[in-house]
């Protein structure tokens, strides 16, 4: 299993703007999906606090059903003290009732999520399928990592390790914010956590 050093935690803990020679990202508050959509997050312990509750806010102000899936039925504890229980665990999730599915990153991302099968399997079935899939900060290597990213265009938290990990799976790295290939959306960490949000509804929407 894939440890992760105490140098990257760090980078994740303190990373709260990746430098980009982009434009300011102007954060939209009124998107609306018009027909219900579905959306599961999947929560691994030490996930980062704002890639999962920024999304989650923004899809259900929008109206879309959010489920929160965890590896079992435990109370998870995000990297800044957020806490979260599980409605459901991944060994119960059904792709086919689902429009979408997130992941956040985090810390525990690597450690729980990188190199899990049971996970891995749902994300393919998922890219089979034409579901919305989702994956910001560390996480984009869980995308990599389950062959879904082969020829893809994507972005990842920029560590040597999450970049290898893209690379190996065949993915296009971009040195972006948000990257979005098709059915798939991919950011780079917390501080795009809003602009990821949105392009998920906006990928909804048009389904």
């Amino acid at each position: 299993m894939f440890i992760l050093s105490a140098f990257l935690i760090f980078l994740v803990v303190v990373s709260g703007c990746i430098s980009r020679n982009e434009p300011e990202y102007k954060v939209k508050d009124n998107l609306e999906v018009r027909n219900l959509k579905a959306v599961i997050i999947l929560i691994p312990e030490n996930f980062r606090d704002e890639e999962f509750r920024i999304p989650r806010e923004k899809l259900e102000r929008a109206g879309v059903s959010v489920t929160i899936a965890g590896l079992k039925m435990d109370e998870a504890r995000g990297m800044l003290g957020m806490t979260v229980m599980p409605d459901t665990t991944i060994d119960n999730i059904s792709v086919d009732d689902y429009d979408a599915i997130i992941l956040p990153g985090g810390s525990g991302s690597p450690e729980y999520l990188w190199n899990n099968e049971d996970v891995h399997k749902i994300l393919r079935e998922a890219n089979e399928k034409n579901k919305v899939i989702g994956a910001i900060c560390l996480s984009g290597a869980v995308l990599a990592n389950s062959g879904i990213l082969k020829g893809k265009e994507a972005t990842v938290f920029p560590t040597e390790e999450a970049i290898k990990a893209l690379e190996d799976g065949g993915a296009i790295y971009k040195k972006e914010s948000v990257v979005v290939d098709g059915n798939i959306v991919t950011a780079d960490g917390p501080q795009s956590a809003d602009r990821f949000a949105d392009e998920i509804l906006r990928l909804l929407e048009s389904k």
